[in-house]
């Protein structure tokens, strides 16, 4: 029997496109900032604010410097040399700063001459290098000195803002360094971690408890790359905040595969019938009839997150907001879905004809189908509410041998619901991990670990989903 024909994977563009999500890197991380690039976003840098229609139609990865007229896209540059070298030797740096003094004299250009020469229309390399040119000090400083020197005044009066275009890394890492409270402290490695332990894959269907924004289900719909299926359900009567889902620019289709459905629906699932042993890697069964209805968040909706290095420790849930003058000219991701353009790919293929909301309700079919079959596996990333009961509800729901991983900031009600399932035996290979991460600055002759660091990423408890062995046969 030949095998059913695969769904071709949606091309991720590789360019920004009118309508999508960006994320904008001002001054190599100093400042991160999401925008959706509609015709009247703008960013503010410094007191002005300039327009982001130079991003359309650029590749991600693009930088662009500010200019006279707005943004410029730059040409190319090498990177500097830190070190001297000579006959194709690296020679010893043999100067040092010991007799320079910070008196606030070694400059010769005023500040009066500075905007002199921004009303007469100069770059801001110009006004670089012409602080470097009257500095009496400059170069008596080390090479390292020098460098340091120019990204200072760089910033100042030549700022560059990079186009990222949002994936799960940069998302995660952006809210964890501004607002880690948003997504329950949960850092890039853990993230990772929690995906790979829970085996999301291709086909896969995986069930998912998101309390930390619609960061979780945006990561597993991202892997899933428009395959599987992806249902979060959620606590209580109102669905749960998932908004970080729209800077993911997922097309139509990767959209209309997540599902939300409430708790107690689905945990009905294992009330009206007994779920089979049955694995759904490499099935794919297509929803019928979906409900219209799509539930919508009482949250502020996170559209900005303007990351300062030195406000990197934020204690409350903040709702981010969107940075610009007036709001009526950047209404970013505040826009319903149906305003964005159709998502277009390298060959100029639509691939959102019509755009999808995700978090719609599943239809019967598919409810029976998970009934039937079981999820592949299980995510939980819900802080602030009890691990051992929802694991409890939510573990038979699973088919046998799926993998589940649950991530907590704490370890105790990790360790709780870990004794509570080795006593049920109700699965396997459990295990507490602890990730670990440490960013390490490599230049030339110096390699060190990053002074200031997150030392702490949370827990994550995983396993495997066994039969419960039967208590007559035991004996």
């Amino acid at each position: 029997m030949a095998a059913p024909p695969q769904r071709p994977t949606p091309v991720i563009p590789r360019e920004a496109w009118e309508g999508c999500s960006v994320l904008l890197d001002i001054n190599d991380g100093d400042r991160l900032a999401f925008f959706r690039l509609n015709p009247g976003a703008t960013v503010k840098i410094g007191n002005t604010s300039y327009s982001l229609q130079p991003l359309v139609g650029r590749p991600f990865g693009s930088l662009f410097r500010v200019g006279p007229s707005g943004l410029v896209p730059c040409a190319a540059e090498a990177p500097p040399q830190a070190q001297v070298v000579a006959d194709g030797q690296v020679q010893d740096e043999t100067r040092d700063n010991r007799s320079l003094v910070d008196n606030n004299t070694a400059q010769n250009l005023s500040s009066e001459d500075i905007e002199a020469m921004k009303r007469d229309g100069a770059s801001g390399d110009a006004i670089v290098e012409a602080l470097i040119a009257n500095s009496s000090t400059f170069g008596n400083k080390t090479v390292f000195s020098q460098e340091k020197y120019k990204l200072k005044k760089q910033k100042k009066y030549a700022p560059k803002v990079l186009l990222r275009r949002p994936s799960t890394r940069s998302i995660c890492e952006t809210y964890f360094k501004k607002y880690p409270a948003r997504i329950g402290f949960m850092r890039v490695d853990a993230l990772s971690l929690l995906l790979s332990m829970a085996n999301v894959g291709a086909y896969s269907d995986v069930l998912v408890v998101d309390i930390v924004g619609g960061l979780v289900v945006g990561a597993v719909a991202e892997r899933l790359g428009g395959t599987g299926y992806v249902c979060n359900t959620y606590l209580g009567s109102a669905p749960s905040n998932i908004d970080i889902i729209r800077m993911y620019n997922l097309s139509s289709d990767m959209n209309s595969r997540i599902f939300q459905a409430s708790l107690s629906d689905v945990c009905s699932l294992q009330n009206s019938g007994t779920v089979l042993n049955g694995n759904i890697q490499g099935e794919v069964v297509e929803p019928s009839a979906v409900s219209d209805e799509s539930p919508q968040s009482s949250l502020a909706l996170p559209v900005d997150a303007a990351v300062s290095d030195g406000n990197a420790q934020s204690t409350g849930v903040q709702p981010i907001k969107i940075e610009v003058p007036e709001p009526s000219m950047d209404e970013n991701l505040n826009q319903d879905d149906n305003s964005l353009s159709d998502c277009k790919g390298n060959d100029d293929t639509s691939i959102a004809s019509k755009p999808v909301k995700a978090g719609r309700a599943p239809s019967p079919e598919k409810m029976k189908y998970w009934e039937e079959h079981g999820f592949s596996s299980l995510i939980v990333a819900a802080p602030g509410h009890e691990v051992e009961s929802l694991v409890a509800d939510l573990l038979p729901l699973l088919s046998y041998s799926a993998p589940f991983a649950i991530y907590h900031q704490h370890l105790q009600p990790l360790a709780i619901c870990m004794h509570s399932l080795q006593v049920s035996k109700s699965a396997i290979g459990l295990q507490i991990t602890e990730p670990w991460l440490r960013e390490f600055q490599v230049l030339p002759s110096r390699t060190h670990p990053h002074m200031q660091m997150s030392g702490f990423g949370g827990y994550i408890l995983s396993g495997i989903r066994i039969q419960k062995p039967d208590p007559c046969n035991m004996e």
